[in-house]
């Protein structure tokens, strides 16, 4: 008597024993792998709207900041003759009293929404921030310098809004 159970066929060497067995896939079987593809379909559905989502909420921010920027440079574009007249003034020595604290409260909130002024007498010329009105040449100068600011320029971060109007000095 053999050790193997009655109605089990013989499996030769090197083949697969579940290949001998005669039966149908249950409709379970069927049903389960059905449901495992309908899953596998709604987790890829779900992926690509979470990543549809996630392009649209960085599109949105960056919109949102670029309008913001917009914003800044038509308020800064609009001031630029009062704080040029307030530059002017603060140059002359005709600006003292309550006006002198109004014209630094205006600096300090320009300051904060990273608004900032730029182009000082002595600094090295740069042709990309600079608008060079005049131009001179004197033998004991070393490099193209600013020598006179007519208007400042201004700048909301890395972003010229109006570049300095400067006189320069140079080499002969």
């Amino acid at each position: 008597m053999t050790d193997e159970p009655q109605g089990t066929p013989e499996v030769p060497e090197g083949q697969d024993p579940l290949s001998a067995l005669d039966f149908e896939p249950s409709a379970e079987t069927a049903e389960l792998e059905k449901a495992k593809a309908e899953a596998a379909e709604h987790l890829d559905q779900l992926q690509r709207e979470r990543a549809s989502f996630t392009n649209y909420r960085n599109r949105a921010l960056r919109d949102q900041e670029a309008a913001r920027t917009r914003g800044l440079e038509d308020v800064l574009t609009a001031l630029l003759p009062v704080l040029d007249d307030i530059e002017r003034a603060k140059v002359h020595a005709e600006l003292s009293g309550p006006m002198a604290a109004i014209a630094e409260k205006l600096d300090a909130s320009l300051g904060r929404f990273g608004i900032e002024r730029y182009g000082v007498v002595g600094e090295e010329f740069d042709p990309t921030i600079h608008d060079a009105l005049m131009h001179r040449t004197t033998a004991d100068a070393a490099s193209t310098t600013v020598e006179l600011v007519i208007e400042p320029g201004y700048r909301i971060g890395e972003r010229i809004v109006r570049a300095a109007r400067v006189g320069v000095v140079g080499p002969e």
